[in-house]
């Protein structure tokens, strides 16, 4: 999205022609992940505790892996929430392979959410 807009800005200010170097994006899209990841961190883990997503711990496990029942699990939707938000800003999306990159990761989402579902 902020390619397309950039791309129509500049024209006018040549400060925007730098948003087509993919490199630039690139490290702006990391940035901005990670910021929402951090922003958002605190919240998701808060929702989550509360919903009880919690990971069981074996007792037959060692002694120390006690102190962890109930750490919440499905973290992976926090990394997933960045990198779509990430993508959606930064990337070209007139590039089908940004579109294919972002279903198969979503699919490898889906995976992990049934794995810490179960």
């Amino acid at each position: 999205m902020l390619l397309i807009l950039a791309q129509w800005l500049q024209d006018d200010f040549g400060f925007f022609r730098v948003f087509n170097y993919i490199t630039f994006r690139a490290v702006m899209a990391t940035v901005t992940a990670l910021l929402i990841g951090l922003a958002a961190g605190p919240w998701v883990i808060r929702k989550l505790t509360e919903l009880k997503m919690g990971q069981a711990v074996r007792t037959d496990g060692p002694q120390t892996h006690l102190v962890k029942s109930g750490t919440p699990t499905m973290g992976g939707v926090l990394i997933l929430i960045g990198i779509f938000i990430s993508c959606m800003l930064w990337a070209d999306l007139s590039n089908r392979f940004i579109w294919i990159v972002m279903i198969v990761t979503f699919g490898f989402g889906m995976v992990g959410w049934v794995d810490d579902y179960r």
